[in-house]
């Protein structure tokens, strides 16, 4: 599979389409700020929710550090996927270990939340912010990845 820069390496939006248009690659404003909040916001709830529960100072370490492991297991997916489809060299040791870390990130909240001493809507209020804030953190890396590579090179 050849890389996405030598697909689109010559497609000049501006010279086709004049210098107005916005380039297709870019993402928008409204999406860029829409995805920081719904990290912002599920990262903040999930540990205002920590810092507010009734459980041991180890239990809110577990479940902390699921947040942090299963957001850098998320991202490692989302670049090792679209390396790929980019034509980027990933080898599928660390492509495996990506899919590995998050679906146990998953697993280990699920396992830890089924076994807690919790209310149902606090185990659901856990289990929804860390879904938000992964989602929202494959979001960000996302955009982030398309706004260096627009501004790197004019697609």
């Amino acid at each position: 599979m050849e890389p996405l820069q030598n697909k689109i390496e010559g497609n000049s939006l501006g010279a086709k389409y004049g210098e107005n248009i916005r380039n297709p690659f870019k993402p928008t404003a409204a999406f860029i700020g829409a995805s920081w909040l719904a990290l912002l916001t599920g990262v903040a709830g999930y540990l205002i929710g920590l810092w507010n529960a009734t459980m041991d100072l180890n239990e809110k370490g577990y479940y902390f550090t699921i947040l942090l492991f299963g957001m850098f297991a998320v991202i490692s997916v989302q670049k090792s996927v679209r390396d790929r489809s980019e034509g980027l060299a990933v080898t599928d040791l660390y492509y495996g270990l990506s899919w590995f870390a998050t679906i146990a990130a998953m697993v280990l909240l699920t396992i830890g939340l089924w076994n807690a001493d919790l209310a149902r809507s606090e185990k659901g209020f856990y289990a929804m912010a860390f879904c938000l804030s992964m989602f929202s953190a494959i979001a960000v890396q996302k955009n982030t990845r398309d706004a260096k590579m627009v501004g790197d090179k004019e697609l």
